[in-house]
């Protein structure tokens, strides 16, 4: 059995210096169990996951399998950075799956969120156990567990564990980071070299945008809430200071607009963006902090004007309790 307690001389990864000495520590740990036999990792793109495989190729390079699965629920440009990231800078032995119409399909008229969790986590399983199942010689399943997976949970969190793969596929486990609480993953992920992009991404739940497309899932929608998604981002990522987290929402109602075609308005139907984001120290509570009224507008202005379907933007004031961080 392994022991799953972080030692109590370990000291806190503050610096780089602190996060070399732990990565070439880990490098030897790797190579150590790992020897000459193959590694399987479902690589997602954020950063618990991005950093053990960083670690991996640095400790055996074509010896670990990434599997990105990209099941059309991420946030614009996400797949496109992993592949470049791994595959085109840092060599890596990289199996790109484009399941997104595999995803979506299984999804269609579902609205139920928790109906909505199962599917994606089960139709991530089974697609994972395929490509495990195409790979040959794999000894070890890497994962990006860390410490408050363990501390939080029973055993690792469902966004990192794929557990649920048949018996004959339980290989032996390699946790690199599973003693290190989530700042100090950051600090080795940027003594690695990893993008800022990929090393401060922000909270992003197990089903992605799935759960920020609230109610059943449209793929009209889901592309509007991906671009409004984007823009949401890349103005409140200009702020001196952001919040913990921002992101915004597309509700699964319509409400009345007016759009002027050939000099005449005309009513239509378009979607609300609801704009979100919390500070917060553990996501138990969390405040809304203040966004200027000028940025509020920009993205406004932003979003009317480039995402189709869309004619509304509304600002989330509200705290947790009694709302919770996401929507669904």
């Amino acid at each position: 059995m392994q022991n799953n307690v972080r030692p109590e001389t370990m000291k806190r990864i503050t610096t780089p210096a602190l996060a070399q000495a732990f990565i070439e520590e880990q490098l030897a740990a790797i190579k150590a169990q790992v020897g000459d036999k193959k590694v399987l990792l479902a690589l997602s793109g954020g950063v618990d996951s991005s950093v053990v495989a960083a670690l991996l190729v640095k400790a055996i390079g074509k010896q670990l399998v990434c599997v990105h699965v990209n099941h059309g629920l991420l946030r614009k440009g996400e797949p496109e950075q992993v592949i470049r990231v791994f595959r085109d800078e840092l060599d890596a032995n990289l199996v790109y799956v484009d399941a997104v119409d595999r995803f979506l399909d299984k999804l269609a008229g579902v609205s139920d969120p928790e109906q909505k969790r199962k599917i994606i986590g089960a139709e991530f399983i089974r697609v994972f156990e395929e490509e495990a199942r195409k790979q040959e010689g794999i000894a070890f399943l890497a994962q990006g567990t860390i410490y408050p997976d363990i501390t939080e949970s029973v055993g690792v969190k469902a966004h990192h564990n794929v557990g649920g793969l048949p018996e004959d596929l339980q290989f032996e486990l390699v946790e690199p980071v599973k003693f290190l609480y989530k700042d100090e993953v950051r600090v080795v992920g940027k003594a690695l070299g990893l993008p800022d992009a990929m090393v401060y991404r922000q909270p992003f739940p197990g089903p992605g945008l799935g759960v920020r497309c609230v109610g059943a899932i449209t793929r009209d929608r889901l592309e509007a809430l991906r671009e409004a998604d984007a823009i949401v981002r890349e103005e409140i990522g200009k702020l001196p200071e952001t919040p913990w987290q921002y992101f915004c929402v597309i509700p699964d109602f319509q409400s009345t607009g007016i759009r002027y075609v050939d000099g005449k308005g005309e009513r239509y139907m378009g979607w609300a963006v609801v704009v979100r984001a919390v500070n917060t120290v553990d996501a138990v509570t969390a405040t809304v902090p203040e966004i200027p009224f000028s940025v509020l507008c920009t993205i406004r202005d932003r979003i009317i004007a480039t995402v189709p379907g869309v004619n509304r933007v509304l600002w989330d004031v509200s705290e947790k309790p009694v709302a919770t961080i996401e929507w669904e």
